[in-house]
């Protein structure tokens, strides 16, 4: 099963006992089978920007599903770090980009996000003023 370390050709060390817990989480993932990542794996990877051109498209294809896609933080976390991605990382992803904003707009004309179930009311405000942005781009 590829990785990214194989997409990647780059092997990284062991990180070592002195690393942080994140480093160390990021090292495991790159060598974890990409069919096996979770929603928290994506989300990991992708708020550290590793991998993100074998992750992104993965990522997209649970947003369409679900924008409030829920790692190990809150929902919507995994949408909040696909968001803060740079515009660059949209480059060869320009029809997924297009369907993921849709279905974006659509969120943000429907109902408040606490009737699905995101709390608080300011993370709520801050995930709506990054979709904004996106949809401005």
């Amino acid at each position: 099963m590829t990785t990214i370390e194989q997409l990647e050709r780059d092997v990284w060390s062991d990180p070592g006992p002195a690393a942080t817990s994140v480093v160390r989480r990021c090292t495991e993932l790159r060598r974890k089978p990409l069919a096996d990542f979770t929603v928290e794996d994506l989300r990991i990877m992708l708020g550290q920007e590793i991998g993100v051109p074998a992750l992104l498209p993965r990522a997209v294809e649970v947003l369409l599903r679900d924008p409030l896609a829920e790692g190990d933080c809150y929902p919507g976390d995994l949408l909040s770090n696909v968001l803060r991605l740079p515009h660059s990382a949209w480059f060869s992803l320009r029809a997924e980009r297009q369907r993921l904003a849709s279905v974006l707009a659509e969120l943000v004309t429907g109902p408040p996000f606490s009737d699905t179930d995101l709390k608080p009311r300011d993370a709520e405000r801050l995930l709506r003023d990054a979709i904004a942005r996106f949809l401005s781009r």
